[in-house]
This record gives C-alpha cells, sequence and structure tokens, in this order.
C-alpha cells in the first residue's frame, strides 16, 4: 500500500511534465524561489521592477526546433496571459511553426543584445524601453519575441543591429524547406494570425519603425494597491515603446 501511494505521488509531481512533452500544449506554475533566484542572478528582476513576481508565470513550452527535434522551451509572462500564451504556442506546435531556441533572457544576463544575437525567443525581462527611459511592455510580462533574428528589428531610418539579420530585411517567404525562412513572420501568415485573433498587436503592423518579432497585449495590471492600464503600444517619433 506504501508503494502504491509513492507512485500516486510520483506521477503527480510528473503530469505536468507528462503533459508538456504528450502535447503541443505546456504548462504554467507560479514563480517559485528557484526560478526568483535564477531572475535575480540573471538579472530580469530585481526590487523596483513594475510587476512583483507573484503576478508572474513560468511556462514550460513545447515547440518545434530548426531541425525538426521537439523540445520543451521556458518563459515568463503576466498571470493574466498564461493560458492564451500557453494556447497560442501549442497552435503554433500544431502548425509546424519552428522556434530556433526558447530560454529565459536570465540566461542571457538579461542583455536584450545577446538574448536576439542568440534568435531566442522570449518574453518577459524587468528593463526600459528601446532607446528611451520608461519601462518596456517587457517588464510587465505581456510582451514576446520570436525568433528575433528572422524577425528583425528595424529603425526608423532603416537599420538593423543584428548582421545575421540582415538577409530578412526583405520580408517574403522564398524556400518552404528552410526553417529560418518559415520561421519568418510575415504579414497574412497563421501564425501572426494567432496572436492577432486574441487581441495581441505586432510589431510588423507599424509605420514608422518595424518590430517583426514583437508581439504585445494591454491589459490591467494591479500595481501599488490600484489599477491601471500598461501604455499603449504606439510608437512615437521612431523611438521603439519595447
Amino acid at each position: 500500500m506504501k508503494n502504491f501511494f509513492t507512485t500516486l505521488l510520483i506521477l503527480a509531481l510528473l503530469s505536468p511534465l507528462l503533459r508538456a512533452s504528450d502535447t503541443g500544449r505546456g504548462y504554467k506554475r507560479a514563480i517559485d524561489s528557484r526560478i526568483l533566484q535564477r531572475m535575480k542572478r540573471g538579472g530580469s528582476w530585481r526590487r523596483g521592477c513594475p510587476v512583483a513576481p507573484k503576478d508572474l508565470r513560468y511556462l514550460r513550452i513545447p515547440y518545434r526546433d530548426f531541425h525538426g527535434k521537439r523540445e520543451v522551451g521556458e518563459m515568463i509572462v503576466h498571470k493574466s496571459v498564461a493560458d492564451e500564451v500557453l494556447d497560442i504556442f501549442a497552435a503554433l506546435y500544431k502548425i509546424g511553426y519552428p522556434i530556433n531556441k526558447m530560454r529565459l533572457v536570465s540566461d542571457y544576463r538579461a542583455s536584450d543584445f545577446d538574448s536576439i544575437e542568440a534568435d531566442n525567443t522570449s518574453a518577459f525581462n524587468c528593463r526600459n524601453v528601446t532607446g528611451g527611459k520608461k519601462w518596456s511592455r517587457h517588464s510587465y510580462g505581456t510582451a514576446i519575441d520570436i525568433n528575433p533574428i528572422e524577425n528583425p528589428y528595424i529603425s526608423r531610418n532603416g537599420s538593423i543591429a543584428h548582421k545575421k539579420s540582415y538577409r530578412f530585411r526583405k520580408r517574403v517567404h522564398r524556400n518552404s524547406k528552410d526553417p529560418a525562412d518559415r520561421a519568418m513572420l510575415i504579414k497574412g501568415d497563421r501564425a501572426v494570425y494567432l496572436f492577432k485573433k486574441r487581441g495581441w498587436r505586432w510589431g510588423g503592423d507599424w509605420h514608422s519603425i518595424k518590430d517583426y518579432q514583437h508581439f504585445d497585449k494591454t491589459i490591467p495590471v494591479q500595481r501599488r494597491k490600484s489599477v491601471r492600464k500598461i501604455p499603449k503600444t504606439v510608437p512615437e517619433n521612431g523611438v521603439s515603446l519595447f
């Protein structure tokens, strides 16, 4: 009888991992002390950030890498969008959309540049907007950057910070057998639609700049006992809000 209950306990503990490995949908959990220490050591969260760890969720998400191999990545998002993000990535998995890698930005010392250079798909990172002093929407866990090398940020003057992204300046699919080509997010693509139909905004729709990797969603967030909305994602004067 003791062995029976021990087996049940083990299965209960492993069930989230089994779900993530057997289906395209991942799972979520609260930020525990181990994950929080990773975030602190890596610099992605610190005291003074606009969202407390209790309002964030740690996700484990199955995906297909550029070699077609099944992997399980990790991501941190705001608790209010956690289930929706799991649903979207399950749909991306189902349609075979490839993702190069998916690791916490803490693994890159919270460097947005280094994470992009590694072509890492990520979400939460407590940092300022690009070229500004206000909080990025990534600081709230309501923005996601997907395959950033294949989907570059292009400034108002047309510059791209990462040399590996130069060949993806022209936004057109050329070779369906090339995973990097299929990873490009282009207007009308199924992958873009899966986000937009749930109310997420896409940086590829902006005019003054283009941020093809970027999706975000406006939600009410709780902070210091008052509810306020995260500012809308409209670029101003060619300066990224993200």
